[in-house]
């Protein structure tokens, strides 16, 4: 297998993980963990696969293939310690990242992100786990924004085990079923949109009660 072979294999690893299995046995492990910390740690790489490999991998736990409590234990640290890398960067970097041509930076993605944050506060770090592309800018713009690094680790945390451990058992349990394998990304989205729903609402209400108080 060439060096080629090999970075598709990477990349689309939620699609060949039964080949990746066979073929490296235990360093399988490495493997994902090093795919979650590169894709929630490194603006550079919000293609990986995130939301579907932790389901496929659950998937393949219920078979034997791997170990549930070890795959989790390792994923929720890359998950957490890859967001907390995304923050200093973002830290270090600064606000000149909004005005400044950056080659290796989605100026779209940035500022989508940032429209997310600005919108949901501290909650976006949780929220958008379950989002793809936004839960890899969502800590650069956190450390951007200076936001209090204990209050940044408090929805790390929180929203790194809730998604690995959500994912990981669904696909557990549901991951050998067809029609939810092929549609996981809509099921998973429609999970975030009841997430974020409540808030909304509460949000209008509140501005509701600030007008009526007012008047």
């Amino acid at each position: 297998m060439d060096f080629m072979q090999f970075l598709d294999m990477v990349i689309h690893v939620d699609k060949t993980l039964g080949m990746v299995i066979s073929n490296y046995g235990t360093q399988v492990y490495v493997m994902l963990f090093g795919i979650i910390f590169c894709e929630t740690g490194l603006v550079v790489m919000p293609f990986l696969p995130g939301d579907s490999l932790l389901f496929i991998a659950g998937a393949f736990c219920a078979t034997g293939a791997m170990d549930m409590w070890l795959l989790m234990a390792l994923l929720i640290f890359a998950a957490i310690s890859g967001n907390t890398v995304n923050y200093w960067v973002g830290k270090k970097v600064g606000r000149s990242v909004f005005t400044k041509d950056y080659a290796w930076l989605d100026k779209k993605a940035l500022h989508h992100t940032q429209a997310f944050f600005e919108k949901h506060g501290g909650k976006t770090i949780t929220l958008s786990r379950f989002v793809p592309i936004v839960r890899t800018f969502a800590p650069f713009v956190a450390g951007v924004s200076d936001m209090p690094f204990g209050r940044f680790q408090f929805y790390n945390i929180t929203g790194g085990v809730g998604w690995v451990v959500s994912l990981v058992v669904a696909g557990y349990f549901f991951g050998n079923i067809p029609i939810i394998r092929d549609h996981l990304n809509t099921i998973v989205l429609l999970g975030v949109c009841a997430a974020i729903v409540p808030i909304i609402i509460g949000g209008i209400w509140r501005f509701y009660l600030k007008v009526v108080r007012s008047n």
